[in-house]
């Protein structure tokens, strides 16, 4: 089977010419040895059969990081090339077209976005371009299908490039001649729609359109999310699950070892979905009914933030902030979904360019950002005795994630590059593509993350089984009252958080805890180990090694955020004092002591220009 592979710079809509070729037939693979990830799809042409792999977005062959590196060996690969570009970004996309020609692979270019360059007031010579390229080029408007039958037609009349290698300075001279040449633009004055697009890169009304934007898409995620999985329990637990739960459990005899593996145990005599912590009743609705309601939405929010051009500027507000602990703008997508479910953020977190970034925005996210049934639980114990304890909790992971954000990006070796981004003109995002890109998400987390979730529960279910959580228990118990001030009984609750960590912070209510203790306990669950789907996908993201320093730093940090309650909350300052000052701490700690990757990355390019400098000086 032959292989096309498409390439193109991000955000010229080479995912959406992908999808339209492909349909719903598509696979997202990890490159052999990497964890970059591209999507495989089959397109049929006659009675031929074609692989087609979307490749992932890059500027140029001469790869800056691993993802463009998998680009560049999928094209060598490759029999055929579709060129993405962009119509209304011609002199940068041809960069890319250009030394694609040299690789002497047969290509049609898809030149795309062809009716907003014509609303900009950019007219291209088609056929110009085509005689000047050597190769089709086909105008495609690729959210609405435009020009995709041409397409298509044109693969049979692909051919391979005439262009030879050339030094940078002159690709670049070239590039100027064929857009000088092929090239018009007709002056005319800015739209509403243009002027919003550069009022959403400026600091004065970026921000707060930034902080509108991430507070609606949270809104709307929690609020729809919340309603979709009461209608999923609703309908479809309650109603046709629980009664076949309750057959199995008549069945399995009410108790024994199968039954405390796949039901779990009864909670008053009755199943509970939440409690039971079996398989096939908290094992299965936390992945169906919980996690894969605020999943759903959560897709389709950042469907359109992506499609509607919007992401791209988000990223590039809060870059500034995210490299103070060495992560690009782009690591706001898996905290912002951390709020809702843990398990798809660690899924999220693999889109990131490098292992460093993925290892940093995986630990944060696990130990500083509470999911939302945790939040629910949180604001609702802990909120009873009164806003200023509450805030003790938040101001407390705000804390962790400037502190261990600063220190990992000062240990780890390495630094996060400065972010080149490619920003795209607001649009209109179509629906149809939403679905198709929504359900391709959706299916990758059903086989890629679900087995991963009930192989933790399972897990957690044989260490129940054989006494394991018990003797732990009996051990800890010492520990947790010297250092956090809390009974012994307390233990079991931290242990169950493995499981449900909103269900643990439930069970410190029979306690009957100070507000004082009650900070504290909420605090340390929600710092410490994640529930055991999110630690189960963390394991496969980040592989064995990774996720062992992960483990031991979520253990320290939350045992070093409850001592440093239990020695400082009303025994030397008020809860409210106590949260200005935590606060306060983090954000001048961020100015002072950030920006180690900036100064690695600017030291690395000095070094690199003195080598390449005296290396010229030796060759003269």
């Amino acid at each position: 089977m032959k292989t096309i592979v498409l390439v193109g710079n991000p955000n010229v809509g080479k995912s959406v010419v992908f999808t339209q070729l492909t349909g719903a037939r598509v696979m997202i693979s990890n490159y052999p040895g990497t964890t970059v990830e591209y999507t495989r799809g089959q397109l049929q042409i006659g009675g031929e059969s074609f692989e087609v792999l979307d490749s992932p977005g890059t500027y140029s062959l001469e790869p800056a990081c691993r993802a463009e590196e998998v680009t560049v060996q999928l094209v060598e690969k490759a029999d055929l090339v579709i060129n993405v570009v962009s119509a209304i970004n011609l002199e940068r996309n041809l960069l890319l077209t250009t030394q694609l020609l040299e690789k002497k692979v047969p290509m049609v270019v898809a030149l795309n976005m062809i009716d907003e360059a014509r609303h900009k007031g950019i007219k291209i010579d088609l056929a110009r371009l085509e005689e000047m390229l050597g190769v089709p080029v086909i105008p495609t408007v690729a959210i609405s299908g435009e020009g995709l039958k041409e397409l298509v037609d044109a693969l049979s009349r692909a051919r391979p490039g005439e262009g030879k290698a050339l030094l940078p300075p002159e690709r670049w001279a070239a590039v100027g001649r064929i857009v000088e040449a092929v090239q018009q633009v007709r002056h005319r004055h800015h739209t509403w729609l243009e002027s919003l697009q550069v009022a959403s890169l400026k600091p004065l009304t970026g921000i707060p359109l930034a902080a509108l934007v991430l507070y609606l898409s949270y809104k709307l995620v929690i609020g729809l999310g919340e309603l979709l999985s009461g209608l999923i329990e609703t309908y479809i637990f309650s109603r046709f699950y629980e009664p076949l739960l309750q057959a199995l459990s008549r069945t399995l005899g009410g108790g024994g070892f199968w039954h405390e593996l796949l039901i779990g145990r009864l909670v008053d005599g009755q199943i509970s979905l939440e409690e039971s912590m079996g398989l096939l009743t908290t094992g299965a609705f936390v992945a169906v009914g919980v996690v894969l309601p605020y999943l759903l939405i959560f897709y389709l929010v950042l469907g359109f933030l992506e499609d509607s051009g919007y992401l791209p500027r988000l990223a590039v507000m809060v870059d500034r902030v995210m490299h103070r602990a060495g992560l690009h703008g782009f690591a706001i997508i898996p905290m912002i979904l951390g709020f809702g479910c843990n398990v798809p953020a660690m899924l999220a977190a693999r889109n990131l360019e490098s292992r460093r970034e993925r290892f940093i925005a995986s630990t944060l996210t696990s130990i500083a950002i509470p999911c939302v049934a945790q939040l629910a639980m949180i604001i609702g114990l802990v909120g009873r005795f009164g806003g200023a304890y509450l805030s003790v909790v938040f101001a407390t992971l705000f804390f962790l994630w400037i502190v261990l954000g600063l220190l990992l990006d000062r240990f780890i070796p390495g630094y996060t590059p400065s972010m080149v981004v490619e920003i795209p003109p607001y649009r209109l995002p179509h629906f149809k593509a939403q679905l198709k890109k929504m359900g391709m998400r959706v299916r990758h987390f059903i086989f890629d993350a679900i087995p991963y979730i009930l192989g933790g529960i399972l897990f957690m279910n044989l260490l129940s089984i054989s006494g394991a959580i018990d003797f732990l228990g009996l051990i800890l118990a010492p520990v947790v009252e010297g250092l956090f001030g809390l009974p012994g009984e307390s233990v079991t609750t931290f242990l169950i958080g493995f499981l449900r960590k909103d269900v643990a912070v439930a069970m410190l209510l029979p306690l009957n805890l100070s507000a004082r203790q009650f900070v504290i306990g909420a605090t340390v669950l929600a710092a410490y180990f994640p529930c055991a789907a999110t630690f189960t996908v963390m394991l496969k993201e980040l592989g064995l090694k990774d996720m062992t320093a992960s483990a031991a730093i979520m253990l320290l940090s939350a045992g070093s955020a409850g001592v440093l309650l239990n020695l400082l909350l009303e025994r030397v300052l008020p809860p409210l004092y106590l949260s200005a000052g935590l606060v306060g701490a983090g954000i001048i700690l961020a100015l002072l002591a950030g920006g180690t990757s900036s100064r690695r990355e600017i030291s690395a390019v000095q070094n690199d220009l003195v080598s390449k400098t005296d290396s010229a000086g030796e060759e003269a």
